[in-house]
C-alpha cells in the first residue's frame, strides 16, 4: 500500500471515531452520598439517558444495581462508609453495562428514582437507603404489627405521560410528564415512610407506557387504590389551580372535564372490557356484575377524590371545590378507586413556576396523601393493618 492509500485508509477510520463515540451508550461518571433521615442517598451521576433495575441479596447483605449499556467513564471510588452503606464496588456485565454491588451494614428499604438533566446537574440515578426496620411508630401500629396481623394498603402510583408522549407544554417548553414524575416519585416516598401503606410507582424513568397497561399494573398487583398524577393544560392560559377527577360512566360533569379527558385519553384508545374476569360468565349476568362493581367503585373514588381535593386545598388554589368526572381511559378499572390529580396548569405561568419549584413538589405529594390516608382510616380494607388498628381501638 502506497502513502497515499494509507493516509486515506487513516483518515477514513478517523471518520468513524465521532459516529462510534455518538453510538456509544451512557457513562457512568461517579457517586456521591450524603445523609438522608435514618438512611443515606446516594446519587449516580451519569452523561446520557439510561435503564436501570435493582435487586437484593443477603448473607451477607448488598444491593445491586445494573445500568444497562453504561460504561464506567473512569475507575469509581467508593463514598466513605456511612449508615447502611459499608462500601461500593463495580464490574461489567456481559451485555456491556456495568454492575453495582452495594455492601450493606443490614437491611434496607429502597426506594430508587431516575432525573433528567435540571439546575446544572445531568443524569441521575439517586437511590435512597432506609433501614427496613420499622421506625418508630404509635403503641397501636406497633401492637398490630406485632401481632403479626394486617398487610400494607398498596398504592399505585401514575406518573402521566412520560417518553414519546410529552403530555402538555409550558410557555418555555416545560413538559407534563417530567413535573409529573417528580410529584409521583415524591408521593410514593411519601407513601413508603407511612407504616401500613406500600407504594408502587408505574413508571420511574422517562418512558411512555400505554394507558392499557398503566391499568393493568394497578390490577396484577391487587392495588388498594390508584392514582394518576398530571400537570395538564388549558385552552385559557388564565386557568390555574389543582383539580380531582374520577371516572364517568355518562358522559363529562363539565366542559373542562371533557377537555381533560379528551386530552389524556389521545395517547391511546381503551376499552373497560377484559379488566374482570368474566369470560366465562353468562354475557347478561357479567354486564349486571361488571356495572355493580364499576358503580360501586365510582361511587368509593369520588369519596376518596373529594378527601384529597379538601387536602390540596390546604396547600394551593384549587380550580374548583368539587370533584370532576369524565371517561378518563386511565381510570377504568372496575374495582379499584381510581383518581387523576391536576395538580396544576401547566399553561398558566404561575402555576408552572409553583410546579417546578422542588419544595412545592413536596407540599402536593404530602397534601395528596394525607387524603388518601384520610380516606383509608374512614374505610381500611379487610385485612390491613389499619383494619387490624381499628379493630383493636374497639377492643
Amino acid at each position: 500500500m502506497n502513502r497515499r492509500r494509507l493516509l486515506q485508509s487513516l483518515l477514513a477510520s478517523a471518520a468513524w471515531l465521532p459516529a462510534l463515540d455518538l453510538l456509544a451508550g451512557p457513562r457512568l461518571l461517579g457517586a456521591r452520598s450524603e445523609p438522608s433521615g435514618d438512611g443515606l442517598r446516594l446519587v449516580l451521576d451519569l452523561d446520557g439517558p439510561f435503564h436501570y433495575r435493582t435487586f437484593s441479596l443477603s448473607a451477607p447483605e448488598r444491593l445491586v444495581v445494573d445500568l444497562e449499556g453504561a460504561g464506567l467513564g473512569a475507575p469509581l471510588a467508593s463514598p466513605a462508609p456511612s449508615g447502611p452503606l459499608r462500601g461500593l464496588r463495580s464490574g461489567r456485565l456481559a451485555d456491556g453495562g456495568t454492575r453495582l454491588v452495594l455492601d450493606l451494614a443490614e437491611p434496607v428499604r429502597l426506594q430508587a428514582f431516575a432525573l433528567e438533566p435540571q439546575a446544572g446537574r445531568g443524569h441521575r440515578l439517586v437511590l435512597d437507603l432506609h433501614p427496613a426496620r420499622a421506625p418508630a411508630a404509635a403503641p397501636a401500629v406497633a401492637a398490630a404489627k406485632a401481632s403479626g396481623k394486617g398487610r400494607d394498603i398498596l398504592v399505585v402510583v401514575d406518573a402521566g405521560h412520560g417518553g414519546k408522549d410529552p403530555g402538555a407544554l409550558g410557555s418555555r417548553g416545560e413538559r407534563e410528564k417530567d413535573v409529573a414524575l417528580l410529584i409521583a416519585q415524591n408521593l410514593a416516598r411519601r407513601i413508603d415512610r407511612q407504616p401500613g401503606f406500600r407504594a408502587r410507582l408505574v413508571r420511574n424513568v422517562d418512558v411512555f407506557i400505554p394507558l392499557r397497561q398503566r391499568v393493568e399494573v394497578a390490577r396484577r398487583c391487587n392495588a388498594d387504590m390508584f392514582v394518576s398524577v398530571h400537570a395538564d393544560a388549558a385552552p385559557r392560559r388564565t386557568a390555574s389551580g389543582a383539580s380531582v377527577f374520577a371516572l364517568s360512566e355518562h358522559g363529562a360533569t363539565s366542559t373542562l372535564a371533557r377537555f381533560m379527558a379528551q386530552r389524556e385519553n389521545g395517547a391511546d384508545l381503551i376499552g373497560a372490557s377484559g379488566n374482570l374476569p368474566l369470560q366465562d360468565k353468562d354475557p347478561a349476568l357479567a354486564k349486571v356484575i361488571l356495572d355493580m362493581s364499576l358503580n360501586a367503585t365510582i361511587a368509593s373514588s369520588l369519596d376518596l377524590g373529594h378527601s384529597v381535593l379538601r387536602s390540596l386545598g390546604g396547600i394551593t388554589r384549587l380550580h374548583q371545590e368539587r370533584v370532576d368526572q369524565a371517561g378518563f381511559a386511565v381510570l377504568k378499572s372496575p374495582d379499584i378507586p381510581s383518581i387523576l390529580v391536576e395538580t396544576g396548569f401547566i399553561s398558566n405561568d404561575a402555576d408552572c413556576r409553583r410546579l417546578h419549584d422542588a419544595r412545592h413538589q413536596q407540599a402536593l405529594a404530602g397534601a395528596i396523601f394525607d387524603g388518601l390516608h384520610g380516606y383509608f382510616r374512614q374505610r381500611p380494607p379487610v385485612g390491613s393493618l389499619l383494619a387490624a388498628i381499628r379493630e383493636q381501638g374497639k377492643a
